[in-house]
């Protein structure tokens, strides 16, 4: 039977290059879904891929499609300016 894989915040924060304060208060937040074991928290394997946007789920692909949507449609021009520059 395959193991489950954890990485520690700490760990996390040397993957993504932020500290580890950052990375704890996102798991508070709940942007970074973790598994409090004790005191500590441990982020899946599985998670980590999604953080790095490897595997998008179909509900934060149409909240990201959305939030692009949204901003070219209020700054599309301000965008079209700076891309001319």
């Amino acid at each position: 039977m395959k193991e489950k894989q954890y990485f520690t915040i700490p760990q996390l924060a040397e993957i993504l290059g932020l500290s580890r304060i950052a990375i704890y208060k996102k798991v508070k937040r709940g942007e970074i879904k973790a598994v409090k074991i004790g005191r500590n928290y441990a982020i899946p394997e599985a998670r980590i891929s999604e953080i790095l946007g490897k595997n998008v789920s179909k509900r934060t692909k149409r909240i990201i499609e959305e939030a692009v949507r949204k901003t070219v449609e209020d700054y599309g021009e301000v965008l079209r300016m700076l891309g001319n520059d």
